[in-house]
Formats: C-alpha cells, structure tokens, sequence
C-alpha cells in the first residue's frame, strides 16, 4: 500500500502541473492549436506517461510496469476510435475551430472523473465475483466482433436520451455565444449550443469507457494501473485530435485491430482460469496488431470511390459556425 502511495505523488504532481500549463498558461485565449503546437502537446503527454512508466518500474516492479505499458497502448489505441466521433460531432454542429480545443478539454476533465467511477466499480466487482472477469472477457470479444462488422454509421444526437433531455429541459440561446457555454440574458441564464456539444462529448466517452475500461483490467487487475494508464492515454486526447484530425481517412483498418485486440483480451480474461497469457506476450499482441493495422492503412490503397468520397468531403476541423 505503501508502494502505491507513493505512485499517487508523482502521478499527481504531473497531472496537475500539466494541466495547469494547458489550461492556465498556453490556451488562456481560445485558439485552434497548430499542428506543431498540437504534435509538440503529444509528445508531452506521451513523455509523461513513459516517465510514469519508469516510476512504476522501480516502486512496484517490472511485471507491475509492464501491465501499465500494456494498459496505455490499449486505451491510447481505443481512444484514437474516439476522435472519429469527435470530428462528426464538431461537423455536425458546426463548431468553429478555436471553441472545439475549450469543449475537449471541459469534456477530457469529465471523463477523468467518470472514469475513476468506472474504474472504482469495476474493482469492487472484481473484489466482490469471482465470476465477474468471465463476463467482462464475453463483453469484449462480443464488443470485439461488433467493431470489425459494423458499417460507417452517421451521427445522431436525437438518439441520445441525454442530449434530447438537455435540449427540451434547457434555456438556449439562438446561436454559438463565442466560448461560452453558459451566458445570461436579462437576468436569466441560459445554455449555449456549445454547452450541447460539450454534453454530446461526455456521454459519447461514456459510451467508450463501457469498452475499454474493461479492457485494462484483462491486463492488470490493479485499479491503479487501470486508472492511470486510462488518464494518461485520455488527457493527451486533444493535441492527438488536433494533429491527426486531418488525416483520419489514412487509418482505415485501424477498427479492425481495435476489434481484434478487444476480442484478444477479451480471451485471455475466459482463459485466466485455465491458462494466464504473460504479460508481455499480451503486450507484443497488441503492439504488432496496432503496427500491422496502421501500415495496412497507409500501404493499402483504398477504393477508388471512398477516395471520392474523401476528396469532397469538408474537413471538419475547418468548420466555422454560421
């Protein structure tokens, strides 16, 4: 326990300097971030995750480091899948370039929270059943086989309860108010479609933690590792969008090894009774499915009418209000 503590510290230490330089120092004003400014963000949280990787190694272990390593690859893979929906949102509502940086971080800061309850949950269920990781291993590989089958779906708002009851249930004004999600009119205060959008983003990550949180714990069962490995990948979310957000098309068959590394561990959580898969062949697993998805993305042409498709389409990272 006392291990662990100290694995808090500098976990929170990096954290909050991070984000304090973020949010407080480098994007007081609302701007869209270039791509150095995003790639150099990337970089940042990617270094911290490592060095956090490294605390891990010599507080708690090389096989403690290693689920942690395996844990990060996971969620940072799973959570690329989620920019996909973050671009429709932002076409869908026309949100102008400089506001959707201020959305994904309010919503990124959400979903820290949310899935530390996640994360809680799925400990003391473990804790609790014994059964409990059968279920989880059948909900990935089901998960799994849904994501390599299922088709390119648009986006609807109208289907999310929560979306629809913010809308009927909130005083809204007409149209975008800047970088306000909140402004008052007359004494009374009303909800941006900012606001909206921002709402659209926390209960789509809510969506994506039913899948990967789970995921994690197939390769550790240490809510600590889950936890941080889960915040790392997800707090680095934004410079990602930003940097890969033009070139989104190019990882086309990356759902299809995001499916197989689900239905993959989804396995080894089944099998855990029988026969426990180390934790760095689990690792070499979902490295080499993610490098082979990633270069059969860029060395496979795509057809010759998704590349159309692609050529007209708006880049909605370009998309301004009207």
């Amino acid at each position: 326990m006392s291990h662990e503590l100290w694995l808090w510290v500098p976990f929170t230490i990096m954290i909050v300097t991070a984000l304090a330089v973020d949010l407080g120092v480098l994007n007081r004003k609302a701007h869209r971030p270039s791509t150095r400014e995003a790639g150099l963000w990337v970089l940042v949280w990617v270094a911290l995750a490592l060095a956090f990787n490294v605390f891990v190694y010599f507080w708690e272990g090389p096989e403690r480091a290693l689920e942690f390593l395996a844990g990060y690859l996971i969620e940072y893979s799973l959570s690329v899948d989620n920019l996909f929906v973050f671009i429709m949102i932002f076409s869908y509502f026309q949100v102008a370039p400089e506001y959707q940086h201020r959305v994904l971080f309010w919503g990124i800061l959400g979903a820290v929270v949310i899935r530390g309850i996640f994360v809680a949950a799925g400990a003391a269920l473990f804790e609790a059943f014994h059964w409990i990781p059968y279920v989880f291993g059948a909900f990935l590989v089901y998960t799994g086989a849904k994501m390599a089958l299922a088709r390119d779906e648009k986006l609807e708002p109208e289907a999310n309860p929560v979306f629809r009851w913010a809308r009927r249930v909130l005083p809204l004004t007409e149209g975008y108010e800047g970088e306000f999600f909140l402004v008052r009119r007359a004494g009374r205060l009303l909800a941006t479609p900012l606001l909206l959008v921002l709402i659209l983003v926390e209960t789509t990550d809510v969506v994506f933690a039913v899948d990967s949180i789970p995921a994690v714990f197939a390769v550790s069962h240490d809510p600590l590792i889950v936890y941080t490995s889960n915040i790392f990948a997800i707090l680095g979310l934004r410079s990602l969008f930003f940097l890969l957000a033009g070139i989104m098309d190019l990882f086309r068959f990356l759902k299809y090894g995001l499916s197989v590394i689900l239905a993959f561990v989804g396995v080894k959580m089944l099998i855990a009774g029988f026969y426990k898969i180390p934790i760095l062949a689990s690792l070499g697993v979902i490295f080499t499915v993610l490098v082979v998805s990633v270069l059969a993305s860029v060395l496979i042409p795509a057809p010759a009418h998704e590349q159309t498709a692609a050529s007209g389409a708006e880049d909605p990272a370009r998309t301004h209000t009207g």
